[in-house]
């Protein structure tokens, strides 16, 4: 097995995306197969040491990065296999933890195959988006990674490699779990006692419901319970055509109007995907797209699979909805093949490199939420959003998944008093988001950035439920400690 100990090699292990500052590790190993990895976490509590797990470094928490413990980089197992059709509907394919995204979404594609889940970060590792149940644009129709897990296997915390298909291992009438294995023995143990909120996203710890399957306990988990070795994926017959637009709005009444026709399904559009941009949004992009109408108040990014045979019906239920809303028809920007598809998502794209140009000026980094609320709720957290920061004067974007009412709150912060404002403005609406029934994740998970608001979320009882789970799979705490749960929790065990 390879590994790299020297500060050249395991500096990219000291940083994602979450600018999560002054991690470091002993050293990297890069295991080669299952078997490689197996091992290391077997020898891990006799040898004293623990593990961070680490995919491509896309994540936004600082997941990936290490403070002390070991770095078990997944670069090498990166398979991807090939397809099998179910039906006519419907196949599935097998990736190991370490293959990338695209490569997979393009071995479907060429197989006339469709992968659902859609995160914006397509270089992010099969593994990371099973132990985060990565989300994307296309989860309003399709739902997270969790809907498209069929089995998965995974290396647990005491070196047993368990195959766990979906349907194999549900918890009893009581919510208890029973397991056989090799190296660890008998585990029996509750599913976590808690109530999970009722938002169409949601990705802040572990799952729980009546009679769930196992493998949903470890998708999402953040690769606290387990090393995700390899995953078998649901796969869907790719549309035959899709269509997309940008639609315009000049006030907010007819841009919410819009929003809630389009959700209602009584209008006789089908969207895939429902996305918001702010008017602040679109005075960034507007520097790459001048041709952006003015005087907007926002826009909504929509997509809706289609048929030659219906097509012309789709386009003509959006045009109509669009002028009900008093979005003018003619200024949309539509596509109806792979070309201008390919200019639209560059579009949406393109938002977050504007803004991280933006910041590389100044000296502060962003303060972001990823935030849900109940689907009903979704533009009373728009108005949350916005007139926070305005009465803080702040300069700020809102854009997302307004059809899961899940929004992106950026705050970009000038100074270092804009930036301590800033997070104590991101409690106050922590705060506010779950009393209203929200999550304070609904995509990007916890990591180590957010774990002390995890507690908010849960209580201290919730999070100890975490730790109950955890303690029966990884009784040596060897696995990604500091994720999701604060450490202080395991201290505090009685």
């Amino acid at each position: 097995m390879i590994s790299r100990q020297d500060p050249a090699a395991v500096q990219g292990f000291l940083e994602d995306t979450s600018n999560l500052k002054h991690g470091w590790t002993p050293g990297v190993f890069f295991p080669e197969s299952e078997e490689e990895v197996a091992a290391l976490l077997r020898t891990a509590a006799a040898e004293g040491r623990r593990f961070t797990v680490a995919g491509n470094g896309t994540g936004t928490t600082g997941g990936r990065i290490p403070f002390g413990d070991h770095v078990i980089a997944m670069h090498r197992l990166n398979r991807v296999g090939g397809v099998t059709p179910l039906d006519d509907h419907t196949a599935t394919i097998r990736a190991q933890a370490g293959a990338e995204l695209q490569e997979l979404q393009a071995r479907a594609a060429a197989a006339g195959w469709f992968y659902p889940p859609d995160p914006t970060e397509k270089s992010c590792f099969i593994g990371s988006t099973v132990a985060n149940n990565s989300s994307g644009s296309r989860s309003y129709l399709y739902g997270a990674t969790r809907r498209h897990v069929r089995a998965l296997r995974v290396a647990l915390p005491q070196g047993d490699i368990l195959e766990i298909a979906r349907g194999q291992y549900l918890a009893d009438a009581d919510g208890r779990f029973s397991l056989d294995l090799p190296l660890a023995g008998h585990l029996s143990f509750l599913r976590p006692d808690y109530g999970m909120p009722s938002t169409s996203k949601h990705n802040a710890g572990y799952f729980s419901a009546p009679g769930m399957d196992l493998v949903d306990l470890f998708i999402g988990s953040e690769g606290t319970l387990g090393v995700i070795l390899e995953a078998e994926l649901l796969l869907r017959l790719a549309p035959a055509k899709v269509f997309a637009c940008l639609c315009w709005f000049m006030d907010e009444d007819g841009l919410f109007g819009f929003i809630d026709r389009a959700r209602s399904g009584g209008s006789g559009v089908a969207p895939r995907a429902l996305e918001l941009f702010d008017r602040h949004s679109l005075e960034f992009l507007r520097q790459s797209y001048p041709a952006i109408p003015q005087g907007t108040a926002g826009a909504v990014y929509i997509e809706e699979e289609t048929t030659p045979d219906d097509e012309e019906a789709c386009l003509e239920a959006w045009m109509s909805l669009m002028e009900s809303s008093g979005s003018p028809s003619d200024l949309s920007w539509a596509a109806l093949d792979a070309e201008g598809m390919a200019r639209l998502r560059e579009f949406r794209h393109r938002l977050p490199v504007l803004v991280n140009e933006w910041l590389s000026r100044q000296s502060e980094s962003k303060v972001s939420t990823d935030m849900a609320v109940p689907d009903a709720q979704a533009r009373q957290l728009y108005e949350l959003y916005r007139d926070a920061c305005e009465a803080e004067s702040f300069t700020f974007i809102i854009f997302g998944h307004i059809g899961n009412a899940h929004l992106h709150l950026n705050i970009l912060p000038r100074d270092r008093a804009e930036f301590d404002r800033a997070k104590a403005l991101y409690r106050k609406l922590v705060t506010r988001v779950l009393a209203m029934g929200g999550t304070l994740s609904a995509e990007h998970g916890i990591g180590k950035l957010k774990s002390e608001y995890l507690v908010q979320m849960y209580g201290e009882r919730g999070i100890m439920e975490m730790v109950r789970v955890k303690k029966a799979l990884d009784p040596y705490l060897v696995l990604n400690i500091g994720n999701l749960i604060p450490k202080s929790f395991y201290e505090s065990e009685t």
